[in-house]
């Protein structure tokens, strides 16, 4: 914020406020009454309004303790004063007659100041006076004129660094405001610059979690898969022309490693989306992006998964879903993730609903429901943490990193996410996403 060099001297426009706005619709018309208030109580008593917007200018929120907005500061005369809330108007025009009594005090002290100044004026010339030979030698009476005027600069003198100071405090109360502010904006700097380091940190040591875990995890299924394999290569080539399988063992050993093979490619893909997605939130892209789109090719990846196990699947996507903005890849990530675990926990058979709808004119809403086990309500804040796995999960595939990395993802898009659950009766996986805004 940069103080206005035309402004009036504080002399002429002592009563100095801030009025602190920001771009969302609702409070248009709140700001518009705002100001159409100020321009009618102009007419009793003269300010300076400055206008801030605390998107562009977010540490000059911090820097006057904002909650809400919009909000009126007075910063001029002492003492500062800020006016927030619904009823801002009713506030404004209940305090105006208090900053005009303010300001009233305000110009009564700098009446005294100019009051002293001239009465120092006419002392000085008393005692000139006074001490003034009458005589017609000019050269005193020069001198004396001269002594008159030396005195009467050093007045004048004074009087100048009186106006100085007046002019000074004009605009102190607004250069202080953009010193401190510039203090504060470093200090949220370096202060982002350490939540960066930390997290860079952090994300080193989770992925080489990760790592061991994976190296020593896909020994199994690994081990799995081969025995399988050499099983049905063993009855493929029998020496003794003799075959040993059945055809329901084979079927059963094809079925295992096919099992086996999907959890390794499990593991892998929650790895590689933990390594593009931890720490991640300021790499998303957000872009215009059809949400109802996006879910239906979601659910067309899926397809072999739901008729694996004769999984029902239900969609509620209504045709005039709005646009959204977000990052589609990021999006992909979080419906796949939550789909994947509801083919996981839903038993064979069962149903499986997503839907989608226009929550508010600001965000859309989607749901990920199935009929599974459900989550216990001690849990259904912890499911979210990284590596956090429920016991009755210990024997699944995966690493308890899905549900961590799809809040991340949401985050970073300023939404939601949460789940409804009750034990034995399914789950529900909600998360929201800003409308895109043309």
């Amino acid at each position: 914020m940069q103080a206005n060099p035309d402004q009036p001297n504080i002399a002429d426009c002592p009563l100095q406020l801030l009025l602190f706005i920001d771009k969302r619709p609702s409070s248009r018309e709140q700001v518009q009454q705002v100001r159409t208030a100020l321009k009618e109580l102009r007419r009793e008593c003269e300010f300076e309004l400055q206008i801030i917007d605390v998107s562009e200018q977010p540490y000059l929120a911090e820097y006057f303790r904002l909650i809400a907005t919009p909000a009126l500061i007075k910063i001029h005369p002492e003492p500062r004063q800020t006016l927030a809330g619904s009823t801002l108007v009713q506030q404004l025009q209940h305090w105006w007659i208090h900053w005009q009594r303010s300001v009233a005090e305000y110009l009564a002290t700098a009446d005294s100041s100019a009051v002293e100044v001239r009465s120092l004026k006419q002392t000085l010339a008393l005692e000139i006076a006074a001490v003034t030979p009458q005589t017609g030698d000019g050269s005193a009476a020069a001198s004396t004129n001269l002594e008159s005027r030396n005195l009467s600069a050093e007045v004048e003198q004074v009087s100048t660094l009186r106006s100085l100071k007046d002019a000074f405090d004009s605009s102190a109360s607004f250069n202080w405001v953009t010193r401190s502010t510039e203090l504060i904006r470093l200090s949220d700097e370096v202060f982002r610059l350490k939540r960066e380091k930390e997290d860079l940190e952090h994300q080193l040591q989770f992925k080489d979690q990760i790592l061991a875990m994976l190296a020593h995890d896909l020994r199994n299924p690994l081990t799995a898969t081969s025995i399988a394999l050499e099983t049905l290569e063993r009855d493929c080539n029998p020496k003794d022309g003799v075959e040993r399988l059945t055809p329901q063992l084979t079927a059963r050993l094809l079925n295992h490693a096919r099992t086996q093979t999907r959890a390794i490619d499990r593991m892998i893909t929650d790895v590689l989306q933990a390594a593009r997605g931890i720490g991640s939130d300021a790499r998303i892209h957000p872009h215009k992006l059809d949400l109802g789109a996006l879910c239906l090719d979601v659910l067309n990846d899926l397809q072999d998964r739901f008729l694996e196990k004769s999984q029902q699947v239900e969609k509620d996507i209504p045709s005039d879903l709005p646009m959204i903005l977000a990052d589609g890849e990021r999006i992909r990530q979080v419906l796949t993730n939550l789909l994947d675990n509801a083919v996981k926990y839903t038993p064979p058979g069962g149903t499986i609903q997503l839907s989608a709808l226009h929550r508010t004119t600001q965000k859309v809403q989607v749901s990920v429901e199935d009929n599974g086990p459900g989550i216990p309500s001690e849990n259904q804040e912890r499911i979210f943490e990284e590596c956090f796995r429920l016991k009755r999960d210990e024997d699944k595939s995966g690493y308890g990193i899905g549900l961590s990395l799809c809040q991340r993802i949401i985050r970073a898009h300023y939404g939601q996410i949460w789940v409804d659950s009750t034990s034995n009766h399914g789950s529900c996986f909600h998360f929201t996403l800003p409308v895109f805004r043309k």
